[in-house]
């Protein structure tokens, strides 16, 4: 398999239970939702690419590429980490996209483990998830099919149209993440998320933080 890769970069989580967490972000190119492209920003199931605010298109950014065998994919993770992995804190890298587990395969995940990486994917939840250890965060689209019912974080990005929290409420997650939209209504639909936890304390929110300190 090659993998297409958008960019790998290292950076802190931004959002999440890993929040402010040292990573490696590896973003793979393309998505089964939209194309990416803005001529398509109306396409999205349920509006999903009205809002996404990532680009996931083509293997132009820093660190990306085409990878034919996952050892090479590997030694890029690798090289992004500052002390090769070696030192006291363990290495981290978050799997992302657009969608990544349209690429993210056992062989390659196995891999990243065995080199003492923890591996995290944020994903819509319409894949098919490979076996090993994986830190998973399934972030529902509105009107996509969710295949994955079960993980560490369902992080919701809100309000969706058509999407009420309750309906996630019974799923199979350790934690239960509200996170606002973003865009011209941020500061709304921030209060709505802190409204909506305040009154069902089974939600956590979960703020997008790198934006607002202005780091990747």
């Amino acid at each position: 398999m090659t993998y297409s890769v958008k960019e790998i970069y290292y950076t802190l989580q931004g959002e999440g239970t890993h929040a402010g967490r040292p990573a490696v972000f590896l973003r793979f190119a393309g998505c089964n939702l939209w194309t990416g492209l803005e001529k398509d920003r109306h396409k999205g199931p349920g509006g999903c690419s009205k809002w996404c605010d990532t680009a996931f298109v083509g293997t132009d950014g820093p660190g990306g590429g085409k990878f034919g065998d996952p050892s090479d994919l590997i030694a890029a993770v690798k090289g992004c980490w500052p002390d090769g992995g070696n030192g006291k804190a363990r290495p981290f890298v978050v799997c992302t996209g657009g969608e990544p587990l349209l690429q993210l395969d056992s062989k390659l995940l196995d891999a990243l483990t065995t080199i003492g990486f923890d591996v995290a994917a944020e994903t819509n939840g319409t894949q098919a998830v490979p076996e090993g250890r994986l830190w998973l965060t399934v972030s529902p689209k509105a009107n996509a099919p969710l295949r994955v019912t079960k993980g560490n974080e369902l992080k919701l990005v809100f309000p969706q149209e058509a999407m009420d929290p309750g309906q996630f409420a019974a799923l199979e997650f350790d934690h239960f993440l509200l996170q606002p939209m973003d865009g011209p209504e941020r500061l709304a639909n921030t209060e709505r998320a802190i409204n909506y936890c305040l009154k069902n304390p089974q939600w956590r929110l979960s703020l997008q933080t790198h934006k607002w300190i202005g780091i990747p």
